[in-house]
């Protein structure tokens, strides 16, 4: 009809339903267009104006919504929907104790008694009262059972209350009555896997994939549990096992392959990471994970190459900051690894042995003034002796024997028993 420029007749109901079609698709802009259309066909109509503070709702327009609530507050206060939106309102506006009291009002009206108490709930847990809020996620329950929202809040509501016994006696109750519940023996496994009861954990998992075998998430909480309890080689067989029903694939080769590492097979785990990077050329993990074993086989650039290639692609991870600048160093690469090391005394300054590393290298590549500088700022931060002995041995390099000689004095107050390590790796400290 839009396209064609044509003009039609809807009655309101038939309005509504296109508004509410077009809303539950989340087509806001067609559930505006077809608000505007029916206002103009119906420009007294509450149930249009209704439709059109729901749409002001999603848009976030409170100003204008709230004069429309001000305008039916008084002809619209038994209407679900009008007292639905007036709490929606108030509880976008952060007053989720108003947004309460609208949706109880709208509960007299028994209808959607589901929807009702569960936005309730979720408003008491903004209130930080689990209590009160599990009291409502059980009661959409009971008008729904096959809630899976509800069911997940009222085990998060458990958690929150730290009701571990009730928690499962109510989930056994609960798959008593609905024993093909995938949401349930997720729910089950979940619990006991957080409680590291992982056999038990594995038996909720078994039992939903009995019910669903295609649920491919579930078989990475299976393998998770194997893991946890160091049977690496079952997990892999779960892994296996996903393969055959994931479209990617590149963490559960990830994932392979860590396990092959665990069992000292760097051959087999080698493998697994290739083949990750193979499905995702920058899956930086799998990238990572091939220096180490690089690392541990002998192949220093190669260790070195994905450390650098990880990293590029995850460049504020300060671990991978941290192998690199050591890899660097251990091949002799001193020049580079001051990127890495520069990067961390910014993102880490807390740590004193990120300054005294990023001072040594400058030292070794003989710029002194660099290293007074960096070390200054250090100090400011860490009164450490190793600092203070470092600086000492910029100081004499640059020929400032006067304040060598007083910096010197500071480490030894500080600790003397460093000054033979440092004396054989700085020999122009001199305390005479």
């Amino acid at each position: 009809m839009m396209e064609n420029g044509e003009e039609l007749y809807f009655e309101i109901e038939e309005l509504e339903d296109i508004i509410i079609y077009y809303l539950e698709l989340g087509d806001v802009t067609f559930a505006e267009h077809a608000v505007n259309y029916g206002s103009r066909l119906h420009p007294n109509s509450p149930e249009i104006k209704i439709k059109k503070l729901e749409v002001l709702l999603e848009y976030e327009q409170y100003s204008d919504a709230k004069k429309i609530i001000d305008e039916l507050k008084d002809f619209a206060a038994e209407d679900i929907d009008f007292l639905v939106c007036c709490a929606k309102y108030y509880s976008d506006l952060g007053n989720p104790k108003k947004a309460i009291e609208y949706c109880q009002k709208a509960l007299q009206q028994d209808e959607e008694e589901n929807f009702l108490n569960n936005f309730i709930a979720d408003e008491y847990l903004v209130l930080q009262d689990p209590f009160s809020a599990l009291k409502h996620y059980k009661e959409a329950l009971r008008f729904i059972p096959e809630d899976e929202y509800a069911l997940e809040n009222i085990m998060f509501c458990y958690n929150q209350l730290k009701k571990s016994k009730e928690a499962i006696d109510f989930l056994n109750s609960y798959l008593d009555k609905f024993p093909f519940s995938e949401a349930a023996w997720f729910e089950y496994g979940q619990f006991y896997f957080h409680r590291k009861n992982y056999r038990e954990a594995i038996k909720g998992y078994d039992y939903l994939l009995a019910v669903n075998s295609n649920a491919v998430s579930v078989y990475a909480n299976k393998a998770a549990c194997y893991e946890a309890m160091s049977r690496w080689e079952e997990a892999i067989e779960i892994y296996e096992e996903m393969l055959e029903l994931e479209y990617t694939k590149t963490y559960t080769y990830y994932k392979m392959g860590m396990c092959y590492r665990e069992l000292r097979q760097p051959m087999f785990a080698l493998n697994y990471f290739q083949k990750a990077l193979r499905e995702d050329p920058q899956f930086y993990l799998a990238m990572m994970e091939q220096s180490y074993i690089y690392e541990a086989i002998g192949k220093k650039e190669e260790a070195l190459y994905f450390a650098e290639e990880a990293t590029i692609l995850n460049e504020n991870d300060v671990d991978y900051l941290k192998r690199l600048a050591f890899l660097y160093i251990d091949s002799e690469h001193y020049e580079e690894s001051l990127i890495c090391l520069e990067k961390l005394v910014e993102v880490e300054s807390e740590r004193f042995y990120n300054w005294y590393v990023y001072a040594e290298i400058l030292m070794l590549l003989d710029d002194y003034k660099k290293a007074e500088k960096i070390l200054t700022t250090a100090l400011k931060k860490h009164k450490r002796a190793e600092l203070y002995y470092q600086l000492s041995n910029c100081h004499f390099n640059l020929e400032n024997e006067k304040k060598g000689k007083e910096t010197l004095q500071k480490a030894l107050e500080l600790d003397t028993s460093l000054f033979y390590d440092m004396k054989q790796k700085y020999p122009v400290l001199d305390v005479k």
